[in-house]
């Protein structure tokens, strides 16, 4: 099969998941069908949106290719019409999710590079598309975003994707950029979910750990002192 089509299977795949994932969340808070198109379209679209926006270049993609805002609508309005919480859909989602994950962490970046930008601002593009759509649904129920923490990693994968199509669009070997970063989000987020891998939430103080480590290096030395002192 020629790459590109498998690439563009993966892009409408992520669509129609993310759309469904979105609008999944609507049948939780039970909204009407309003809510569920609301919810899917910006989960499905919304990063890419935003990427487009930001690059200036036209209209965004998923108001002048048929298929974007078709699928998202679609997605959604199946998502109203069946609940789909039976473990074999959950498992389809959760591949689609990954496997578009790395597709648009990979696409958002390469239209970065291809625009003129730095590797970093690329590897930003890329998270926000994958990324930004999932954020602004959570924002717009009032919920914490997903990717914020205590949830498998997500967004660290999206910037190790973004980061791999860079390198490699950088080389002019974008299938093979594209390839690996969609390789990627699906070895590692299928990972995260199965073992739970999340970073780190312990608040960080630098300043109280260092003095924690003086105090008690000072009372360790002190010891030390006294107990040369009593042996003499």
């Amino acid at each position: 099969m020629d790459p590109e089509v498998l690439f563009r299977i993966v892009d409408v795949a992520g669509v129609i998941a993310y759309g469904v994932i979105g609008a999944s969340l609507a049948r939780k808070l039970e909204y009407d069908i309003i809510g569920y198109l609301t919810l899917g379209i910006l989960t499905a679209l919304g990063g890419g949106m935003i990427r487009d926006s930001l690059l200036g270049v036209g209209f965004p993609v998923a108001l002048t290719d048929p298929w974007y805002l078709a699928g998202a609508i679609g997605a959604s309005a199946f998502a109203y019409l069946v609940p789909l919480d039976g473990p074999w859909a959950r498992r389809g989602l959760t591949l689609a999710d990954v496997l578009a994950l790395g597709c648009w962490s990979a696409t958002g970046a390469a239209k970065g590079i291809s625009a003129g930008l730095a590797p970093i601002p690329s590897i930003f593009l890329g998270v926000i598309t994958a990324t930004a759509g999932g954020v602004m649904r959570d924002a717009l129920v009032r919920q914490t975003p997903a990717i914020f923490g205590s949830n498998p990693l997500y967004a660290t994968i999206s910037i190790a994707a973004a980061g791999i199509m860079v390198i490699f669009q950088q080389h002019d070997m974008y299938e093979v950029g594209m390839g690996l970063a969609i390789l990627l989000c699906l070895i590692f987020g299928l990972a995260a979910r199965r073992f739970n891998w999340i970073l780190p939430v312990r608040q960080m103080n630098l300043l109280a750990d260092s003095r924690r480590i003086l105090r008690r290096e000072h009372v360790t030395n002190l010891r030390k002192f006294s107990r040369r002192k009593d042996s003499k």
